[in-house]
């Protein structure tokens, strides 16, 4: 895994995790959701990036 992937890869999830908050603490769901959505994704791609070292 490149070091800028994994930076980016982290700071997708981490935004993810503020717009949750952000969301939680104005009852916006939209938002909530979206900051989830944001956090999987960060997740997904830290996983398959993982994947792709082990067959390297």
């Amino acid at each position: 895994m490149s070091g800028t992937d994994k930076i980016k890869n982290k700071a997708e999830e981490l935004t993810g995790k503020g717009k949750e908050a952000v969301g939680d603490a104005t009852d916006n769901r939209d938002l909530q959701a979206e900051g989830q959505a944001d956090q999987a994704s960060g997740n997904l791609k830290q996983a398959g990036e993982k994947v792709k070292d082990v067959f390297k």
